[in-house]
């Protein structure tokens, strides 16, 4: 497809962006942290999105059907983990009462509802207005949007080290207002795995450094610039 600019909703690490430039296509980082300074532009997305679902002027005014949006929507109240929270079987849980357990997972059904009104609303943002719409997130059995949404996913990557990433992590991919591209790489394909199998929860300090994270807890979310960079040019452009 054909595009004028990217905007890269929540990604900070500047990956994704930094790839689009190097193929010559203009992006930009938006998001309200900037941990890794590679933030363009510091704004409350959530708000922004809140607004423009209300219809009162807001970011996506700006957005042209010739842009695109690559949104890295927070997954944290959607993974896996967090139904480990909410049925109290979590390690940090083992010591908890029936009640802590219960006022934790009125907290966490609150914090989910949120997060599952905006991205929905995020959707029918873009779906009225026709704006182009990528949205990242993990993929797997028990993650909520796999379970509880209408959406199917475009796109469903089960390992991501198969296209040069650091780690397995199964991902998926909406696509919306457009269709993703079926091109053929024929380059020799990048290894950049790390040697920590699924997921880097073992891994030494010197391994989940390499992603560029400051911790380990953040390396896990880290991409590639080799899989950002194929995954444009196979399924984007």
């Amino acid at each position: 497809m054909k595009i004028k600019k990217v905007y890269c909703f929540f990604e900070q690490s500047g990956t994704f962006k930094n790839e689009f430039i190097k193929l010559g296509i203009p992006a930009e980082d938006y998001d309200i942290l900037d941990d890794f300074g590679e933030t363009d532009h510091k704004i409350d997305l959530f708000g922004e999105i809140e607004k423009a679902f209300d219809n009162l002027p807001s970011l996506f005014d700006e957005v042209d059907k010739d842009d695109l949006i690559f949104a890295f929507f927070p997954c944290i109240r959607f993974e896996n983990q967090i139904m480990l929270h909410f049925r109290g079987q979590t390690h940090q849980q083992e010591n908890s009462s029936l009640e802590d357990k219960m006022l934790l997972d009125m907290r966490l059904m609150s914090e989910l509802s949120e997060m599952y009104y905006l991205i929905n609303k995020m959707f029918l943002v873009c779906m009225r207005r026709g704006i182009r719409l990528i949205v990242e997130n993990p993929y797997s059995e028990e993650h909520f949007l796999r379970r509880y949404w209408c959406a199917p996913p475009s796109i469903i990557d089960r390992d991501r080290r198969d296209n040069g990433d650091y780690y397995k992590k199964p991902t998926q991919y909406w696509f919306i207002n457009c269709e993703p591209e079926q091109n053929l790489l024929w380059e020799p394909l990048p290894i950049n795995a790390l040697a920590v199998g699924n997921a880097n929860r073992d891994a030494k300090k010197e391994i989940w450094e390499a992603t560029g994270a400051k911790n380990k807890k953040v390396s896990r979310s880290m991409i590639h610039p080799d899989y950002a960079n194929r995954f444009i040019r196979q399924f984007i452009i």
